[in-house]
């Protein structure tokens, strides 16, 4: 009784809204209208409030703030983020290598302005770079500018230097930087953009006029996509603005590809469900209001789903990633208010002309529809293939295997930051980075600062000279700088701290200091530095890290931990959704699974492609976590369209014959949608930046594995071998009839026969199309047979105290992994705190006898745990 009334407020809910969009259409429109003029008017926009991704991949980063105090405890900064570059590789006249360096002379003369604080250039000799791959052929000269100037002005300032430097014959002169590369970046994306929603909005009209036959179908789609992008750009810089949680704009493009493309999937659902109304042979107004009171709340509870998944980000410790989820969660939310809103109501006024020249529910009209809406379906053959459970275990067991394999690439993903490299090669800033590279080494424009710290160390120059040459021959090391290295009469300030108690060496690699190579090449030199120091008599020595690759290293080290925080909070939110939703465990326990191969599968075959044949360096580090995150999300979306037609059918027919009527009608709509969702997402490919190319790669590839081999293919079969025990602990299913006999779920062979079509009707599109499974009206035979009673469903506790077990469960071993990091990353001590420590009278402790014999005890290594 309790479902049944939650059904029925449920279903009167629905059929409220549907009542009075329609009947208050001009007004619904008038409203939209009136909210979009206001919101551009008054709101600001995603491009003004966007923040600076620069800002938060590293502005917060230990790797900054030891870059900050080496420079106040040296008084000279090591490192910059901007550089020219002067290159001929016939060899550099002398004369203007003089004129270089009177151009530095300069600015430290103070003639250059206020922001411009040293120019300092190095030149390519074999005496301060032994590894350099040539000799005297590149000056790149490092600019250091006052940190208040912005991305812009710092750009503006190094080509304004640059232009006052000589240009070698038959050579080039270019700037270059991690900050230059973004705000490169900024301008590709600024100039792309149009062209990438422009491509979008024709695939879209394209898409939808084919699927049903229309040309006005296009116009309401384009329609709704447009007043909900407008809202939520402003929407978002609202957001952005009231808190520090703003959308980076160098991921704008992602934002308009998913609002797009979700918006379209919502309105194409919404316009299939009046177009089978009409097919029925329902007219006027009250066809959209039948079609949106059936088609209204899975479209819903899918937006909802999708909203929670992307919420989930929140969880994560990366500001980019905190950043990123509210935005995703305000562009789905915003798509499905218009669609569910405008749709109806744009509906309503057309009427059957939305759909022209198309008319469904007119005989041979209706046939050409259904005609030209012949994307690919579920075949009957294949339903009744796995209509056997013995099939259907193979079938299963065939695609889960085939899901696996295409998973194991990602065992070999690496992941790195690389601005640079992802630009276009024709890039200026590109080029002068290559041609640095040629002169120098790869590493050259982001060499990496190792800060020594402990007190008199400037007084052991052996043990840094020999700590330097152990340095250098590490792997991926190109050349190291340090103490006795420069033809100078004083170091003190170079490498040497003024006050003694610090020490500091240069170390260029040989790969792109933001490259994924690099980045495990740093990650490894900091795993032996301790043996290094210990080996050399500098043990207990204080060790910090600067410059782009140890920047770079926990932004990588973070979202690969984010990655298992978030993917758990997104699994409980929509398996909890799922559960809710089916009212069953079972299902959503066996779809979330499918979801996460399908995941494994695009990610996989991304990093096969891109570190494969492409030859790429590897994965931007936030394109898998991001692409995982919306791909779970979307396939929940499309597991509630697919499976909630199922169970809907399945409240008035057994399982087999709900199997055989919805999985034809709901894979032609999830089929179209899908379509258009991998469209937009890999239209994205247009921006000629890497990053987006491999984002596009991923989440296209993701959704058309999702619905064209997950949702079509696997899941029909999942359905077929779990029978009725998918609504376990649930019983909403109905009861197996007559014709269930035997094994598996299968299409009935000798269906009752249907009466007639009634004049002007036809049936709905997808069941007549099974054979040996005939549609049943219901103004046939099959209405007036008297409904199965339905078994109450599983009580609303136990359903949520399996939840709160799931979600106990993912606490606390999200919090014991907390714990275990926290333990892992406890600062180290310095040898003579460490000595002072033990002169403190402590009681003794007794500790077992095992405790110093684990590999991975701190006893034995730094003594007892205090």
């Amino acid at each position: 009784m309790a479902e049944r009334r939650a059904q029925r407020l449920r279903r009167s809910a629905v059929e409220h809204h549907a009542a009075a969009a329609v009947a208050a259409r001009w007004w619904v429109l008038a409203a939209l209208a009136v909210l979009t003029a206001l919101a551009i008017q008054f709101l600001p926009g995603l491009t003004v409030v966007g923040g600076s991704l620069a800002g938060l991949l590293g502005g917060t980063s230990e790797a900054v703030t030891a870059q900050v105090r080496a420079a106040e405890r040296f008084g000279l900064p090591l490192l910059s983020p901007t550089a020219v570059v002067q290159r001929d590789p016939e060899g550099l006249d002398p004369y203007l290598v003089a004129d270089t360096v009177l151009a530095a002379v300069e600015v430290a003369q103070g003639s250059a302005g206020e922001d411009l604080l040293l120019a300092y250039p190095v030149i390519n000799t074999r005496l301060l770079f032994p590894g350099a791959a040539e000799e005297g052929t590149t000056i790149v000269s490092y600019l250091f500018l006052d940190p208040t100037v912005g991305i812009a002005e710092q750009g503006a300032i190094t080509r304004a230097y640059a232009a006052g430097l000589e240009t070698p014959e038959g050579g080039l002169v270019g700037s270059t930087g991690t900050f230059l590369a973004q705000a490169a970046q900024n301008e590709i994306i600024a100039e792309s953009l149009p062209l990438v929603e422009l491509a979008t909005l024709a695939a879209i009209a394209f898409i939808v006029g084919l699927n049903f036959g229309s040309v006005l179908a296009p116009v309401v789609t384009l329609a709704t996509a447009g007043v909900a992008y407008l809202l939520t750009d402003r929407l978002i810089g609202l957001f952005g603005e009231l808190t520090d949680l703003a959308v980076p704009n160098q991921l704008q493009p992602l934002v308009v590809a998913l609002l797009l493309g979700i918006t379209t999937d919502y309105t194409i659902f919404l316009l299939s469900g009046v177009a089978t109304e009409y097919e029925k042979g329902r007219r006027g107004r009250g066809a959209v209001r039948a079609g949106m009171t059936l088609y209204l709340p899975i479209v819903a509870v899918a937006g909802v789903t999708v909203a929670a998944g992307v919420s989930a980000l929140l969880v994560a410790e990366s500001p980019l990633f905190r950043a990123f989820g509210p935005g995703l969660a305000i562009t789905v939310l915003v798509g499905l208010a218009v669609s569910v809103t405008m749709v109806p109501a744009l509906l309503s006024i057309l009427g059957p002309a939305a759909f022209w020249p198309s008319r469904p529910g007119s005989g041979a009209t209706a046939r050409r529809t259904r005609g030209a809406r012949s994307l690919p379906v579920v075949p009957g053959r294949y339903l009744r293939l796995v209509g056997r459970r013995r099939n259907a275990a193979l079938v299963t067991g065939g695609l889960v295997a085939l899901l696996v394999a295409a998973t194991l690439p990602l065992s070999d993903l690496r992941a790195g930051v690389a601005p640079i490299a992802a630009l276009p090669g024709e890039n200026p800033v590109r080029v002068a980075t290559e041609a640095a590279r040629e002169g120098f080494s790869p590493g050259i424009l982001g060499p990496t600062q190792i800060i020594l710290t402990g007190p008199g160390i400037t007084g052991e120059p052996a043990a840094l000279a020999d700590l330097s040459d152990a340095v250098a021959r590490q792997p991926g090391v190109s050349s190291v700088l340090g103490p006795g290295d420069l033809p100078l009469e004083g170091e003190q300030g170079v490498f040497l701290s003024p006050d003694g108690g610090a020490a500091r060496l240069l170390v260029v690699l040989d790969s792109d200091p933001l490259g994924a190579v690099a980045i495990n090449r740093l990650a490894e030199l900091r795993d032996r530095m301790p043996a290094l120091l210990e080996a050399v008599g500098l043990g207990g020595t204080e060790v910090g890290y600067a410059g782009d690759t140890a920047v770079g290293l926990p932004l990588v080290e973070a979202a690969a931990d984010d990655l298992g925080r978030v993917a758990v909070a997104v699994l409980l939110v929509d398996l909890l959704l799922l559960v809710v939703f089916l009212r069953a465990l079972v299902a959503p326990l066996y779809l979330l699974a499918t979801s996460v191969l399908a995941v494994g599968a695009a990610l996989g075959l991304t990093t096969w492609m891109f570190q494969g044949p492409l030859g790429t360096d590897g994965l931007i580090f936030y394109v898998p976590f991001a692409a995982a995150v919306l791909l779970i999300s979307l396939g929940s979306d499309y597991n509630i369209f697919s499976v909630g037609y199922v169970w809907e059918e399945a409240r008035r027919r057994p399982l087999r014959e709900a199997l055989a009527v919805a999985v034809p009608r709901s894979t032609r709509a999830i089929n179209a949608a899908g379509v258009t969702l991998a469209v937009s997402f890999g239209l994205i490919a247009l921006i000629p930046v890497v990053t987006f190319h491999q984002m596009a790669f991923a989440l296209a590839l993701g959704v058309l594995i999702d619905v064209f081999v997950v949702r079509s293919l696997l899941v029909p079969a999942l359905i077929s071998l779990f029978g009725r025990s998918s609504g376990w602990p649930g019983r909403r299913l109905a009861a197996p009839g007559a014709g269930d006999a035997g094994s598996g779920i299968g299409v009935a062979t000798s269906p009752a026969p249907s009466p007639a079509p009634a004049p002007g009707t036809s049936s709905v599109p997808g069941t007549s199309s099974v054979p040996g499974t005939a549609h049943r009206s219901r103004t046939g035979a099959a209405a007036q047979r008297p409904a199965p009673a339905r078994p109450q469903a599983v009580p609303a506790w136990a359903v949520l105290a399996v939840l709160a077990v799931l979600g106990a469960g993912a606490f606390l071993g999200a919090r014991a992994h907390r714990r275990r990091r926290a333990g892992s990353a406890r600062p180290r001590v310095s040898g003579q705190a460490r000595r002072r420590s033990r002169r403190r009278p402590r009681p003794a402790r007794a500790l077992p006898a095992r405790a110093g014999a684990g590999r991975g005890s701190p006893v034995g290594r730094r003594g007892p745990v205090r």
